[in-house]
């Protein structure tokens, strides 16, 4: 009942399809301080998985000067979004937010906002400077008014250098129109969004930039020469697996703060960070739903998946070298029994299902999703094997001797709830296993 009365009261400022609707608030911005801004808002029947439904689109203003687009993915109960105000003098502004009718969809219902925040924070937060850099999105092209491929998150890592440090900065899209299929994406990935390094700039002990650099088409990474708003960087979204370019031509853009993350430090994938905003697996579910990937029972090297609440997520950290790896999930059938499960034994579900490109051939900690048949629950998993594989040559490379695959971490192991969100871990497990390719895999029971 409190959600919805407080929708309720949000909702009062705009009407669907009205376009009168404007929410106004004055602010004043200081010279060399971010202005942050972070909404409160949600969107009457609106759902990313519905055709004609998927979001209301908010148009951002300052002083009558068009800021960046706002895009209420998450459906109708409020949730924070959280952005960046750029390019602003020192002073008074007056800050305006109305519904985008031509590029919200046609039948999502009332969007209503509260202004959480809006201004300058004192003191500087810790990674005020990270703020001031990060890069401005523009949407690509086919993207705009077709609720696909959205920019939900950014967040930025810090290396150092050996002239000063390094700030990475990478988004985690909605998915990729182009690029891995998305059943693979899964096998290798663990994901079907899209998460993609963007830009990164090198700066000295006293903040000066020293270098530029983006990720562009075909994942070359050039210097930086484009223009900036401030110090942000503008980036357009070029390609249809979401390389970056230095100029464009689209209008329509977004300006996420981005979030900080240490995955080195904390020996993580860069799926971590969507499981510190689980509701990037709900939209995951919900694209997919809508653009019809989702096929039951869906056999492998179609390009489709079935349900990804079917699915066992695992993170693993190894060195792979030039092998690869894959896993298989011990189950025992709960709604199968058999000798098989008197004398103990476990039916074994391979991730990479037979096909040579669903195996890891990567070093680091990597995601890998795979699906459990019908019936099968995360009280039926009982444990994980780790095996490795020869890596077949380069097309007209000699064979080469596959190196061994070094286990060192399980993080994580988990299942989707109802609502695409993560559920709890069902394994954890840290120390060092060698496994020889076509040898013995390496099992780990889950208690």
């Amino acid at each position: 009942m409190t959600r919805c009365l407080l929708l309720s009261a949000l909702l009062t400022w705009q009407t669907a399809g009205s376009g009168a609707g404007v929410v106004t608030r004055e602010f004043t911005a200081f010279e060399g301080v971010e202005t942050y801004l972070t909404l409160l808002a949600g969107c009457a029947q609106c759902d990313w998985g519905a055709d004609k439904r998927e979001a209301a689109v908010l148009r951002v203003s300052v002083d009558g000067v068009y800021s960046q687009h706002v895009v209420l993915a998450r459906g109708e109960t409020p949730a924070e979004y959280r952005l960046l105000l750029t390019g602003l003098i020192s002073g008074p502004h007056q800050l305006s937010i109305e519904r985008d009718t031509e590029l919200s969809a046609p039948d999502a219902g009332p969007a209503g906002v509260e202004i959480k925040m809006v201004g300058p924070m004192f003191p500087r937060p810790a990674g005020y400077l990270a703020d001031l850099m990060s890069p401005i999105l523009y949407a690509r092209a086919n993207t705009i008014g077709r609720f696909t491929d959205l920019p939900l998150v950014m967040w930025y890592e810090v290396v150092p250098t050996s002239r000063g440090k390094q700030y990475r900065y990478s988004v985690i899209f909605t998915n990729e129109d182009g690029g891995t299929p998305t059943d693979r994406l899964m096998a290798t990935w663990g994901r079907t969004t899209d998460i993609e390094f963007v830009y990164g700039v090198e700066i000295d002990a006293l903040g000066n930039i020293l270098a530029e650099e983006f990720q562009g088409p075909g994942h070359e990474v050039p210097r930086f020469n484009g223009q900036h708003e401030g110090r942000h960087p503008l980036l357009w979204v070029s390609t249809d697996n979401n390389m970056v370019s230095d100029s464009g031509t689209t209008a329509v853009r977004y300006a996420l703060r981005p979030e900080p993350f240490d995955l080195a430090a904390a020996n993580a994938s860069r799926e971590a960070v969507m499981d510190a905003n689980p509701w990037v697996y709900t939209l995951m579910g919900q694209e997919l739903a809508r653009e019809h990937k989702i096929v039951d029972g869906a056999p492998p090297g179609q390009g489709t998946i079935s349900d990804p609440r079917r699915f066992v997520y695992v993170e693993a950290c190894a060195e792979v070298g030039n092998a690869a790896l894959a896993l298989e999930i011990g189950v025992r059938r709960s709604d199968r029994a058999s000798a098989r499960d008197d004398d103990g034994s476990l039916e074994w579900i391979a991730s990479d299902r037979g096909l040579r490109q669903y195996r890891i051939v990567r070093d680091g900690c990597v995601r890998i999703a795979t699906p459990l048949p019908g019936g099968v629950t995360a009280r039926d998993i009982r444990a994980l094997r780790v095996r490795a594989f020869e890596r077949p040559p380069a097309e007209g490379a000699a064979r080469v001797e596959p190196t061994l695959v070094r286990l060192r971490r399980v993080n994580k192991m988990f299942l989707l709830d109802d609502q695409f969100q993560p559920q709890a871990s069902l394994l954890a497990w840290q120390g060092t296993a060698t496994i020889a390719t076509g040898g013995a895999p390496f099992e780990l029971p889950i208690r």
